[in-house]
């Protein structure tokens, strides 16, 4: 099935040509089906490059999915034309007005982590989102700093400033294969890691949570808080093969002006020759992720969508 998108957002052209099947609104209404309705709340400065890179995820299932691009109301991006903005995205608060729900949320990372949670400008309009996701999502999955977030505001639990960046791809080991969103995982994989933060392992399991994937050189990756229907990612699986090279040479470009010491990412390029095109040694465990995150979903909203909130309804045990 393929992923709903309005045919003028850029996503649609870059995912058509890669082969992954987009469907128009309009010829998607004509199909007798409720797709899933799938948010995506994008804090990152590209917003372009993070809607596509998340909507050839979740538009690589069987299940038909309307992507809704979603924006904070009181913070203006400067790195996306004010056009792009207008025209795919809505302020959070005239979601919240019209009082429509979705089956699945995705809140995205942010590059902020330098700063303590409550002194982000937007924090306060986004502790309403999460507040919000508990009454109008039925799952919601955060990404990085998004997840950070979540779980500092749900659970309390801290994120500890790093002595220097976690930059690179990192093998981290399965924890919990008997969990839906593990299926199909191998015992170990590699993961694309971009932080100057970090969740601690012991603080986060003191607060009830599990931790579904680790690392012994990174700490924590997938966090399960069924309480709230959420998971939480710390690090980046969505990435594209060069997204890290590009964070390095923008890092380089920064680093010619404040003469910071930029490292290379680890365990990225072949040989560590920033030369070389880097293989992406992640995309098969990212589509698995996000297609069993949808699949549970599927598996577990009501049918009725007026019901998210209220109740689910869980498939493989309703006769």
């Amino acid at each position: 099935m393929p992923i709903r998108l309005p045919s003028n957002l850029p996503a649609f052209r870059i995912l058509r040509d890669e082969g992954v099947m987009v469907m128009g609104r309009s010829a998607a209404d004509l199909q007798d089906i409720r797709p899933l309705r799938i948010g995506l709340l994008n804090l990152m400065p590209k917003k372009i490059q993070t809607e596509t890179q998340f909507a050839r995820l979740i538009g690589a299932t069987p299940l038909q999915v309307e992507l809704s691009l979603i924006r904070m109301t009181s913070h203006e991006t400067k790195n996306t034309a004010a056009e792009h903005m207008e025209a795919f995205y809505r302020p959070f608060a005239d979601v919240a007005a019209t009082g429509e729900k979705f089956d699945g949320l995705i809140i995205t990372g942010a590059p902020i982590e330098h700063l303590e949670f409550e002194h982000v400008t937007y924090w306060d309009e986004l502790t309403r989102v999460f507040d919000w996701t508990q009454t109008h999502v039925h799952s919601t999955f955060g990404v990085c700093w998004g997840g950070m977030a979540m779980i500092h505001h749900f659970h309390g639990v801290r994120k500890h400033l790093l002595p220097e960046k976690l930059f690179g791809c990192y093998r981290h080991m399965n924890l919990a294969p008997e969990r839906p969103y593990l299926r199909g995982f191998s015992d170990d994989l590699v993961m694309p890691v971009s932080r100057w933060t970090e969740m601690r392992r012991d603080e986060i399991e003191a607060a009830g949570l599990p931790v579904l994937l680790h690392s012994a050189e990174v700490g924590p990756a997938l966090v399960e808080d069924p309480a709230h229907r959420a998971l939480y990612i710390f690090n980046h699986l969505e990435y594209d093969s060069g997204t890290l090279d590009e964070e390095y040479r923008r890092d380089l470009t920064t680093a010619q002006v404040d003469g910071a010491e930029i490292r290379l990412p680890v365990h990225y390029y072949p040989d560590d020759d920033p030369g070389r095109a880097p293989p992406n040694r992640w995309r098969s465990h990212a589509h698995l992720l996000y297609g069993n995150w949808l699949s549970e979903v599927y598996l577990t909203t009501p049918f009725d969508i007026a019901e998210i909130g209220e109740k689910s309804t869980d498939l493989r045990t309703t006769p």
